[in-house]
């Protein structure tokens, strides 16, 4: 993947909706060029499809938090199912290290946060937590 192409992917991100007149205009290459280096990325799996982002995607929770949660035994599937129905939890992610998994939350106010981790920590398998308040994102892909 060269230049153009991580510029394409970029002004893809940017709006996936742009036209290929738009696309080329902004690369500084032909039309042909954009629509075979977009051909050429969908066949290598480059690029693996495209999405819409929803106003609720993109706004922000009041509080938001990362909870890193050590599991004792062999209950990992199980929990990570429990978390994935609780609203709150925007994302898990599994991880290596002191940490079994580590979450993402959102909610509207601290105590709705403060029963949420309650709920977590009562999970049978849950040994340890820890959790900090997100303050600021300076980057978000």
């Amino acid at each position: 993947m060269d230049k153009v192409d991580q510029s394409l992917i970029s002004a893809l991100r940017h709006d996936a909706r742009a036209s290929l007149s738009d696309l080329s205009h902004r690369l500084g290459v032909s039309r042909t060029t954009v629509r075979g280096r977009l051909d050429r990325l969908r066949q290598n799996g480059d690029i693996v499809g495209f999405t819409v982002v929803l106003k609720e995607d993109v706004q922000t929770d009041a509080i938001r938090g990362l909870m890193m949660i050590g599991i004792e035994g062999r209950g990992t599937d199980r929990i990570t199912r429990q978390l994935r129905g609780l609203p709150a939890v925007r994302a898990v992610h599994s991880t290596n290290g002191r940490w079994d998994l580590i979450l993402e939350l959102g909610t509207g106010t601290l105590a709705e946060l403060d029963a949420v981790l309650a709920q977590i920590r009562r999970f049978d398998g849950v040994s340890t937590s820890e959790t900090n308040l997100l303050l600021a994102t300076h980057k978000q892909s």
